[in-house]
């Protein structure tokens, strides 16, 4: 009965909505106004990475994603204690990690690419707390919050939720009609699709957050 109970209650739609528009408004603003000063303020590259990756992505995406899982906690698909526990028979899905390798490798070969083998320090740093802050909101709270309505049409909002926390990045940076016009984004998309189903399958925010920590460390390390 308690289950049953569980189940029929969803995070209200309001709550999700008023979230969104807060982190993608914060994330927008920060790139736009506050990332170039602290980028120009002569911190050194380590002391940026942590401050940008660490402190001001942690505060604007991490905590507010962890205060609302903790508050919706009886609603989630997933509870906070389940999310950090492994169990053996999600050991299939580290068959994911090779076929990334391979995936890439082949990406290189096709492209006539020479792999490139160097990661810096604030790239480390990077693939650190972007695996951990992005499946976090992504996996542990957005779609862990929004999977009982409809499974399927949660993964399919969560990718493109996804892919559009992306565009303040590529605005900045000036690449977002090439990788738009070039179909980078569909790496994005399909990326995140891999993600959830982990996720949903495993009920486990581990694996993703390595997969996704592993993808980036690739890329770093062989483009």
């Amino acid at each position: 009965m308690e289950e049953e109970k569980k189940k029929s209650k969803f995070v209200p739609i309001w709550v999700l909505a008023v979230y969104s528009v807060l982190l993608y408004g914060a994330w927008t603003c920060y790139h736009f106004f506050v990332l170039p000063d602290l980028e120009n303020a002569g911190f050194g590259e380590l002391a940026t990475a942590l401050l940008n990756e660490g402190l001001c992505k942690g505060l604007i995406w991490a905590v507010p994603a962890a205060l609302l899982m903790r508050k919706y906690s009886d609603t989630l698909e997933v509870s906070i204690k389940e999310l950090f526990t492994w169990k053996k028979e999600y050991a299939k899905y580290l068959l994911i990690f090779p076929i990334f390798a391979v995936y890439i490798l082949l990406g290189l070969f096709a492209h006539k690419t020479a792999p490139d083998f160097s990661v810096t320090v604030k790239e480390i740093v990077t693939v650190v707390f972007v695996g951990v802050t992005e499946e976090l909101v992504f996996r542990g709270w957005l779609l862990n919050a929004t999977s009982q309505r409809s499974e399927y049409g949660a993964i399919a909002v969560n990718a493109v939720m996804f892919l559009a926390i992306h565009f303040p990045r590529w605005i900045s940076e000036g690449v977002f009609v090439t990788n738009m016009a070039q179909l980078g984004f569909v790496s994005i998309i399909a990326l995140s699709v891999v993600f959830s189903l982990v996720f949903l399958r495993t009920k486990n925010i581990i694996l993703p957050i390595t997969l996704h920590m592993f993808w980036d460390f690739l890329i770093f390390l062989l483009y």
